[in-house]
């Protein structure tokens, strides 16, 4: 947005004029937008109101005075006004963001861009540095934000925009994008999903290298040594089900796990219309009561000659 690096297609426009178009004046429009790094950039040899001031004084053609007043009531505004003589070398990671973010403020900006302002940062002081974003948000200040801070993001947020290999995959309202998500990997992302996926393509398959491949991933996720037990119980009696009522082929096992809901869906899908096995299989068939005492609930749904069977649970 800034033109740090020059886009090789779209357009961007700000006050409505094109900034890539050849006679934009580029430097004018970068008066309007400060820029917040995720790794400070603060001038250590300078003191922290001598980094707010240097800039207004040499660019804005302010008087030292009039450059002094405002660094103040800036570092005030961060918290930080008894800090103004240290040095960044005698600040924690998230007062020199503070520091960063006042520094920008002190250029008057009415854009400021903030790449991944808490990426840095120790967790004790992500709260710190956000609590000043929140401010400046409600007090009507445009920004454009890089971030993984997700709840942060949705309180903040008048328009959020998703990525995914390069482009903008959904956008939207913080409500869609939290809350009504349309696009699958936008779900994996919003609910922290990890996903696992085997396929089973014959009756001779490899059952004890699958259940190896299982536990690793719920080791990996920090599963419960009870969820784990109740995963493979719930894969091996489903197999069964097939295995009793149709050709074991090109089965697709997928077991996701949502961090942020701490629950976990298991997922067959099969090349067969043959409705929820569950609701199949007789009350005295054990392997069917045993999957329904594990699970909160089951989806069925077909497509495309395909049929596929939801299991959901949690940990707890």
């Amino acid at each position: 947005i800034n033109l740090l690096e020059r886009p090789t297609g779209g357009r961007i426009f700000i006050d409505n004029q094109d900034i890539l178009h050849d006679k934009c004046d580029i430097p004018r429009i970068r008066q309007k937008m400060g820029m917040v790094f995720q790794s400070f950039n603060l001038f250590n040899h300078l003191s922290v109101i001598e980094n707010l001031t240097i800039g207004a004084v040499k660019l804005l053609g302010k008087t030292p005075q009039e450059a002094q007043e405002k660094a103040m009531e800036l570092l005030r505004l961060v918290g930080l006004a008894e800090k103004a003589y240290s040095t960044p070398d005698e600040l924690s990671g998230g007062q020199k963001q503070r520091v960063a973010i006042a520094r920008c403020l002190s250029m008057e900006p009415e854009i400021i861009l903030f790449d991944e302002p808490t990426s840095a940062l120790d967790p004790t002081m992500v709260s710190e540095v956000l609590a000043v974003i929140r401010r400046l948000a409600k007090e009507g200040m445009t920004m454009a934000i890089v971030t993984h801070e997700m709840d942060f993001a949705r309180d903040v947020s008048n328009r959020v925009c998703y990525m995914e290999e390069g482009i903008i995959y959904e956008e939207g309202s913080p409500e869609q994008i939290f809350e009504n998500p349309l696009k699958e990997k936008t779900i994996s992302f919003i609910n922290r999903v990890r996903s696992f996926n085997y396929t089973i393509d014959n009756p001779h398959y490899d059952l004890y290298k699958m259940n190896a491949l299982i536990g690793q991933f719920c080791e990996k996720h920090l599963l419960s040594h009870k969820m784990l037990f109740n995963i493979l119980l719930i894969v091996e009696e489903m197999i069964v089900l097939y295995d009793s009522l149709f050709r074991i082929e090109d089965i697709e096992l997928r077991i996701s796990y949502s961090e942020k809901q701490d629950s976990v869906e298991i997922m067959f899908d099969a090349p067969q219309e043959a409705g929820n096995l569950l609701e199949k299989a007789s009350d005295e068939d054990l392997g069917a009561l045993l999957v329904r005492n594990k699970i909160i609930k089951s989806h069925y749904s077909q497509k495309n000659g395909r049929g596929t069977i939801r299991l959901f649970c949690r940990q707890g």
